[in-house]
């Protein structure tokens, strides 16, 4: 029979998970896998490549994320629809907002709303205590598991034993899983190393902090089938088959907020160009220039972009109201609706532009405008869009921070003990190689910015900035 991992994390979860998404991905997969859920943990950071991965092989992917709350209460929470991953993208960021960068907080309390739509795995600690089950079960009745976690310690007859017991006890049903945090058992030196950088310690040093094996890989199905009994197992495949969610279901809305009541987006996108005209050809538009602008105006409101148009135009008012420089560039400059909102400087009438390298039917994805704001006043701008579209609709982007060839030698030598500016060994130099690339945190991008019609946790999570007064998605 097959097996579903419902406990996964990749390297996304940082200084932890020693694979990245499509590595897990992929090797699920190889192993015969029915399904695999990423649940990093607070985060559903790697989310997307992991997604992208599974849907070029056929793959089920689930989407979860680890919980840890202030009282030492641990979870792994699955999204059930598309209202199950608003609920958990939500509690996420709740948590997130509640902390310094890189850092949550949760409490019981913060379960409050119920999580609808979503399936819990109680994962309980060496010592479990009963009542944070009872606790559970009374508020998750019918969606709610027991974790059931082992890792060949030599502890894991008694572990089962002890764990199957208090399941029954609580009439809590029971189910296997892996704390995977590597795709295959080799990668355990670099987790090792990981956890001592994590940790800013040795290896040496790390102790009982390093697992005791490479147990925590995902494996084969015959070693599964070997530690955990049949109907552990099978439930593993009951939970995926309640797991229905997929990010092809998350459909990103633009704001309306720049049309005013009782004009729709179109009217509102023609009267703006109208007024460019004016002032751009004040002795009468170019009949050819004129042909061009009711062409541009026509396929956008095909496609359904005057609210992206409008957005990007209310930017640049603001701005240009303020005194503060800024130029639109790149392919944008190939669109004489963009010059006429002021968008942009080049004038149709003397280029030979061509509008498609711009927006087209065929590549069915929205036009990219980018904004140049001079450096020194870029944070009014920034600041504005929070004003105007409030904390919980507007945040800055992520970028990944990842390891390169100095940074990984560095840390790779502190873990190890290792003097950097010495030959290493041909152990270290591996695991350099292989650290290399590996996400170290997240980073906000300098000015790019997400906007949604409504609230943008719903899409996905947010998360404090290292900057005061910034938030930044994951």
């Amino acid at each position: 029979m097959s097996y579903a991992e419902l406990h996964c994390l990749s390297n996304f979860t940082f200084l932890r998970g020693a694979s990245n998404p499509e590595e897990l991905v992929i090797r699920a997969q190889q192993l015969g896998y029915a399904a695999l859920a990423l649940t990093d943990e607070c985060s559903l950071a790697g989310i997307v490549r992991a997604h992208v991965a599974a849907r070029e092989r056929g793959f089920t992917l689930l989407v979860g994320s680890e919980l840890t709350f202030d009282d030492g209460l641990r979870l792994v929470c699955l999204a059930t629809s598309r209202r199950g991953y608003g609920a958990l993208a939500r509690l996420i960021t709740q948590a997130r907002r509640a902390a310094p960068k890189g850092r949550y907080r949760l409490t019981r309390a913060d379960l409050a709303a119920g999580l609808e739509d979503c399936l819990l795995l109680w994962l309980p600690g060496v010592e479990p205590q009963a009542g944070e089950g009872a606790w559970l079960r009374e508020r998750f009745p019918g969606r709610l598991w027991l974790a059931v976690e082992l890792a060949a310690t030599g502890a894991d007859h008694a572990r089962l034993a002890a764990l199957l017991a208090l399941a029954g006890q609580l009439d809590i049903p029971p189910v296997a899983s892996g704390d995977v945090h590597l795709h295959l058992r080799r990668r355990r030196a670099l987790q090792d190393t990981l956890t001592a950088i994590r940790l800013g310690t040795t290896v040496a040093q790390a102790g009982h902090a390093l697992f005791p094996n490479g147990e925590r890989s995902l494996r084969t199905l015959a070693r599964l089938s070997a530690l955990y009994p049949r109907e552990l197992r099978e439930a593993t495949l009951e939970i995926a088959a309640r797991c229905r969610f997929a990010l092809d279901e998350l459909r990103y809305e633009f704001p309306l907020d720049t049309v005013p009541p009782g004009m729709t987006p179109g009217t509102r996108l023609r009267r703006l160009v109208a007024q460019g005209e004016r002032w751009r050809w004040s002795g009468g538009t170019p009949p050819a220039v004129r042909e061009l602008l009711d062409r541009e105006l026509a396929l956008i409101a095909e496609l359904g972009y005057e609210h992206y148009f409008l957005t990007v135009h209310d930017l640049v008012r603001f701005a240009r109201g303020r005194g503060i420089l800024c130029q639109g560039r790149g392919s944008a400059a190939n669109s004489a609706v963009c010059y006429a909102l002021g968008i942009t400087a080049v004038d149709p009438a003397r280029m030979n532009m061509l509008f498609e390298r711009f927006i087209s039917r065929e590549r069915n994805e929205p036009p990219d405008i980018d904004v140049d704001f001079e450096h020194e006043r870029r944070e009014e701008v920034i600041q504005y869009l929070y004003e105007r579209y409030g904390r919980e609709r507007a945040a800055l982007t992520a970028v990944v921070t990842r390891y390169r060839p100095k940074s990984a030698r560095r840390d790779v030598c502190r873990a190890l003990g290792l003097d950097p500016t010495r030959p290493l060994p041909a152990h270290a130099e591996a695991l350099v190689g292989e650290l290399i690339g590996f996400p170290r945190h997240l980073s906000q991008h300098p000015g790019g910015f997400v906007i949604a019609r409504g609230p943008l946790a719903e899409l996905v999570p947010v998360e404090n900035a290292a900057m005061p007064a910034r938030t930044v998605i994951q």
